[in-house]
């Protein structure tokens, strides 16, 4: 082997060319779930993809907290790469923490000395989940304060996003009129969006945008699939779950029944077009249909259920620095136990079972 040392320097170009042509890019779309704090796991997994220069990204459709991510993931991207894009991401989630640490909603001394990520002993939880309960947002909230709003706009420049993002993002919300999905794309792309992507309606007033009021994408799609399908070249999404889609017990509890309500209608509409897709390849697979005619989509997941299902709703709203770098290093071991089993089958089949995760 030639000794590197004394090549000239044309020659050690040369070789880092050779090196990098060498290398199979796989170009991917992501599929961003909300839930709160919880968002964190999906830092962690798209600051892995991010490393990873076999992995390209197209498009993100993405819900709630999964917004936030994305949009923050394409303006870094947009203003310097991959490194760009970890930076942006790395910088909004300390500001959620800053955010966080001037909230009435923090763990207790001894929730904190348990690493207990939970704040249900927090008397600011209990309050807040009481008056959310019996009244609305415009009653106790009538100025409609969400310190998230200037978390964002501190985090992304939306018009230098709209103008020329890196990536094709697909935010959704809820028409509170018509109970309809929207789909933000690239030129409708605004703090305005992202916010109703995330607005959580018992927590705050809807968003209103060219006169129609928005609530949580959830609701709708968490995330909306058919963007990536219809306006993608790339067949394979890469899902991250946040929400657990399966749960072992039965809650008993007034506040777990709501959270599992919220799991179960978060998740229906994601599990509806996985669906329509196992049906769609079904009918490929039985020759009914020629591959080529409709779009064979190849769906990969990246998830936790088992560590998400350990965690408490009110966690949800912990933006705790240590609790959010946790998810962080978690979501960053799921990515790369998936990269390591999955990687060569990217661009060539799915790697989830369609039927017994979604039907």
């Amino acid at each position: 082997m030639a000794d590197t040392m004394t090549m000239p320097p044309d020659a050690k170009a040369r070789m880092r060319r050779d090196a990098a042509a060498k290398v199979e890019t796989k170009t991917i779309n992501l599929a961003l779930q909300g839930g709160g704090a919880h968002g964190a796991f999906a830092w962690g997994v798209l600051d892995r993809l991010l490393e990873d220069e076999r992995v390209a990204v197209e498009g993100i459709s993405a819900t709630s907290a999964g917004a936030m991510n994305a949009v923050t993931l394409a303006y870094g991207m947009t203003l310097g790469g991959r490194e760009g894009a970890k930076k942006a991401l790395m910088q909004f989630w300390r500001r959620v923490a800053h955010a966080g640490m001037i909230s009435p909603l923090q763990p207790t001394w001894f929730e904190r000395a348990q690493h207990n990520h939970s704040l249900e002993s927090s008397p600011a939880f209990v309050f807040f989940d009481l008056i959310t309960r019996l009244s609305s947002p415009y009653q106790f909230n009538p100025l409609n304060y969400n310190p998230l709003r200037q978390v964002l706009e501190q985090s992304v420049d939306f018009e230098m996003l709209r103008e020329k993002s890196a990536l094709k993002l697909f935010l959704s919300a809820t028409n509170v009129r018509s109970g309809k999905v929207k789909i933000f794309g690239n030129d409708e792309i605004s703090a305005d969006a992202v916010m109703a992507s995330a607005c959580l309606p018992f927590m705050f007033q809807a968003v209103t945008i060219k006169g129609e009021d928005y609530w949580d994408g959830g609701y709708m799609g968490n995330p909306a699939i058919f963007p990536l399908i219809y306006k993608c070249e790339s067949r394979d999404i890469v899902v991250v779950h946040i929400n657990p889609i399966e749960r072992n017990e039965t809650p008993t509890t007034a506040r777990d029944i709501l959270n599992r309500i919220n799991e179960i209608s978060f998740n229906s509409s994601l599990m509806r077009e996985m669906r329509a897709i196992a049906f769609v390849s079904k009918m490929i697979d039985d020759g009914t249909i020629d591959d080529g005619k409709m779009k064979r989509m190849l769906i990969h997941a990246v998830e936790g259920q088992d560590f998400m299902r350990e965690l408490g709703v009110s966690s949800k709203m912990n933006a705790d620095w240590e609790f959010l770098t946790h998810l962080r290093d978690v979501g960053r071991e799921r990515a790369e136990a998936w990269l390591e089993a999955n990687f060569d089958a990217l661009n060539k089949n799915g790697t989830v079972d369609l039927t017994s995760m979604y039907l």
